[in-house]
This record gives structure tokens, sequence and C-alpha cells, in this order.
């Protein structure tokens, strides 16, 4: 990719090219795995509050279902749109398979503004959406979970409309769920959690020391904050956070329930008192050991990567790093924890919860945290290790290692009929 080239499902199929090209997958097969097995696209009738009616379009991706159900979460933004979705639904067979989860990749959205309906709207639209995808989806097909502007009351929602409709209770039908249906312990900072846990297998790997170490953390939402709490309770220093419209910078250390406070009450981290404004762009170039990008997607690119000083960078969010600006990291001997990985530890613990839902037998805290951390050092030193035989980064190895399990997985059961 010579020209940086930032639709999402483009660079989504250059990683996976480039995965294709270093297993050297024939070029049929090559087809098969980078095809959406199903796309989706329905309209939305909802009655307004005020007896009006509008329609809105949704989709829902299965991307591949070889290694089991398909995953991934369903998005209401008003962007969304099916070159979006299709991308973030190969990104989670990736995710899934780098994990070694028994799941395909899936995706889901709505294109709406939620902020913009009262409470009842949302409802009716998530119900609504609910029956229209409602054929695809199930605890053995298709399994949704939360994500863009949506959370465990819309999954609640999801649940009860698809059981209603099968006539009994289906808990395993979505994942991300309120505690008192069926929802796993640990999902809220699930996300963190598996950032924490990749960043202590790259700091062991780099021979650096996570107590002590700089960290500047883009995007101060549920994972951004979370990692922020994590990493300061090891001992390391945030020195500075930004949210949509801006942050603060602190070289002595941030408070990070200080931040969240501030959040709370519906503030800017720009206006934060204790340190010195600083901006998005601003924060990605601070000379600090550890960024952690947890916004939006393209934010490291060609134009900015050779001044990124951070030794490592984990992808909390999906996308934040374009392939040039990846090269260019690895070619300066950045680690880069991509997001197929980094970031894995949500679908991960969706997957405990299905499994949890499958048995209607429940884990405390402690027990997901442990098990959590079992998958997530398990997958970085497979993608480490893959990296290295193949001479390429972090993204490369972990691409590698889940394009190769899906492939063996599509030629054991080979193609029907």
């Amino acid at each position: 990719m010579a020209r940086e080239n930032l639709n999402p499902f483009d660079i989504a199929q250059h990683y996976f090219q480039l995965a294709a090209d270093r297993l050297q997958i024939d070029f049929g097969m090559q087809d098969v795995l980078r095809t959406p097995k199903r796309c989706l696209t329905v309209s939305i009738p909802v009655r307004m509050d005020d007896g009006t009616y509008k329609v809105f379009i949704g989709y829902r991706v299965a991307h591949n279902m070889a290694r089991g159900p398909a995953k991934g979460g369903i998005r209401f933004h008003p962007d969304v749109n099916l070159d979006e979705v299709k991308a973030l639904a190969s990104w989670m067979t990736w995710k899934c398979s780098c994990l070694d989860l028994p799941f395909g990749g899936g995706k889901g959205g709505v294109k709406v503004d939620p902020r913009t309906l009262s409470k009842g709207e949302l409802e009716r639209l998530t119900r609504r959406y609910t029956s229209e995808i409602l054929p695809l989806i199930g605890p053995e097909q298709d399994i949704p979970a939360p994500d863009v502007y949506t959370d465990s009351q819309i999954m609640a929602w999801i649940m009860d409309t698809y059981s209603m409709t099968k006539g009994a209770t289906a808990l395993g039908v979505v994942t991300g769920k309120p505690v008192a249906l069926g929802g796993s312990k640990g999902r809220d900072r699930a996300t963190a959690r598996g950032v924490q846990f990749t960043l202590r297998e790259a700091c062991r790997e780099r021979k650096m020391k996570l107590k002590g170490a700089t960290v500047a953390i883009q995007g101060y939402g549920n994972a951004g904050s979370h990692v922020a709490e994590l990493l300061h309770e090891e001992g390391a220093r945030i020195v500075a956070a930004t949210d949509s419209k801006g942050g603060v910078h602190q070289p002595k250390g941030l408070d990070p329930k200080a931040l969240a406070a501030h959040k709370k009450k519906g503030a800017s981290l720009k206006t934060f008192k204790g340190g010195t404004p600083v901006t998005n762009s601003q924060l990605l170039e601070l000379p600090v050991d550890i960024l952690v990008p947890a916004a939006l997607e393209n934010q490291i690119t060609g134009a900015n990567a050779s001044k990124v000083q951070a030794k490592i960078v984990a992808e909390a969010a999906n996308g934040p790093t374009t392939p040039l600006a990846d090269d260019i990291l690895f070619k300066r001997g950045r680690t880069v924890i991509p997001d197929i990985l980094a970031n894995a530890g949500g679908v991960t613990v969706s997957y405990f919860e299905w499994v949890q839902d499958s048995y209607t037998f429940f884990w405390d805290e402690d027990e997901v945290d442990r098990r959590l951390e079992v998958y997530m050092r398990r997958a970085y030193q497979a993608s480490s290790e893959t990296a290295k035989k193949h001479h390429c980064s972090l993204r490369g190895g972990a691409y590698v290692l889940a394009v190769q399990r899906v492939l063996e997985a599509t030629q054991v059961r080979g193609i029907f009929p």
C-alpha cells in the first residue's frame, strides 16, 4: 500500500493478504477466507414518540464460521456502513482465531445516532432490528455483543426479543448482558485487562519494567479509563490522557480516578486542572514508554508515525494504526501490540460468558481474570513466536497465526458439497 488507504475493509484485506502471502495460500482458498459468508441489510421502521415513523438501516455480517458461530458486536452510530461492518466482522474472525476461541467473526450495526432517541424509541429500534436479523442469530449461529453506543441494556432487549420469539429463554444468544440476566462478572474491565496482560508480556520481552513506566492514553472511555486505573495499580505513571475534545499532560503523573470523576461530571479532560492542555495529535508524540490508543481508527498514520516516541504501542482501539504507520514503527524498533491481540480481552470474556450461560454455572471475578490472563499470555507468546519465525512485526505474526488456524479448520471441514 504505497499510498495510504483509510477504508477499513481495504485495510483488513491488506493485513489478510500479507498473512496469506507468508503462508503461501493458493488464490482459490484466499478467496474463500477473505469473502464474507453473508451480509444482511435490513430496513427498520420505528414508531417515534410523536406518532410519526422513521426508517433506519441496519446490517449484520457473518464473515467466517469455520471455527464456530459468528461472534461480534452491534454498534449504533450515524456513520455505520456496510464496508465498515464487513471490515469489523473480518477483524473479529482473526481476533477470535488469534485467541484460539471456538468462534468465527461477525458484526452488526444500525445507522442511527442513539443520543437523539428517547429510551422508548431506542427500545423499539433495538427490538425491531433484532426481529429483522433474528433468522441469522442464535447461541449456536451468530452471537452479538455490545459495541459503540450499545450496552448491557440493549443486549437485554435483544435477548428478550429473541427469547419471546423462540418461546424459551436463551441466555446465550448475546453476551455483554447484565449480570442479573446471565452476564459475566469482570466483563466491564475485560478489554482493559487484556491490554494489561499483553503489556506485561511486551515489557518482559523488551526487558522493560511496567512499574515506573510512563503511559499516555488517547481516549478515556470504558477501555481507556480502566487501562489507566489498572496500569496505575501496577505502578506505572499515567502522564497524559485525552478524550474527543483534548486532554491534559502532567509528567509527574495523573490520578486516573480523579480523571474518571472529572469525566463523570460531564466535563472534558481538557479542562482538568493539574497539568498542561494537550491535543489528541500531540499526545501521540509525547516522550513516553507506553502509548495506548483507545479512541478511533487511523490515529497513527504515515504522517506522524516517525514522531511516535513510545517504545510500546498497545492498541486498545480497533484500527488506530494504518498499515504504512505500522511498517514505519516496526522499522524503528517499536513494539505495536495489534488490536486483534491487545483488545481481545472483551471477546475472550464474552466467550467465558457464553460458556457460563451454556452451563448456567457462573464464576466469580477472580476466576474470570485468572482464565483471561492465561488466554492473553498464550496468545501473545504464540504471536511473538510466529512473528520471529516470519521476520515480521507482532501484528504480522498475530495475523499469520490467526489465518493459519482458520485455514486449517476450513481445509479439515472441506467445502460443502
